[in-house]
């Protein structure tokens, strides 16, 4: 896709989103259902995918983790994010690899101890580039890569989140 075709696809709903704002607020939704041994079954909206335990909380390995699809979620904003930026901003871009890598310390987790948190202590998003870019370009390339990418601001700035629930009757 050239910058082009990547303006001429966006224009019309920039243009929709400045005249009506309220049309560029979008509910995303993901669904779960509990499996059997310790799993929960989410469509993504192209495939089901089977969560469970990570090995080092009693999961035998067969199921996602969720904390590494948080990651893998990351990696897939990030990477679609890099390549739009790119395309919009004519930055020549060969090939790109994008990996993320989270530490978590799971005694949080297992209840083993209050002292420690619950989730990410920290996440490093790699980026290997394969470019003849100038510096001033991948630097911005970057920079606009890490303003744009709806998980990376999520991340770097917590949403806020409510729980509810409902008990069906028995």
């Amino acid at each position: 896709m050239t910058a082009d075709e990547l303006r001429s696809l966006q224009a019309p709903l920039k243009a929709q989103y400045r005249e009506h704002p309220e049309s560029a607020l979008v509910t995303l939704r993901a669904e779960g259902r509990i499996g059997e041994n310790i799993t929960c079954k989410i469509e993504t909206g192209k495939a089901r995918v089977a969560a469970g335990l990570h090995p080092a909380t009693g999961g035998d390995g067969q199921s996602a983790c969720s904390a590494d699809m948080l990651l893998e979620a990351l990696v897939g904003c990030a990477g679609v994010t890099l390549r739009a930026v790119a395309t919009a901003l004519n930055i020549p871009l060969r090939d790109a690899t994008i990996r993320a890598e989270g530490d978590l310390d799971f005694r949080g987790t297992l209840g083993v101890s209050k002292d420690v948190p619950v989730g990410f202590k920290e996440i490093r998003l790699h980026f290997d580039l394969d470019t003849d870019a100038s510096e001033e370009q991948i630097a911005t390339l970057l920079r606009l890569t890490e303003r744009y990418c709806v998980v990376y601001q999520t991340l770097s700035h917590p949403a806020a989140i409510s729980v509810l629930h409902h008990v069906a009757s028995q």
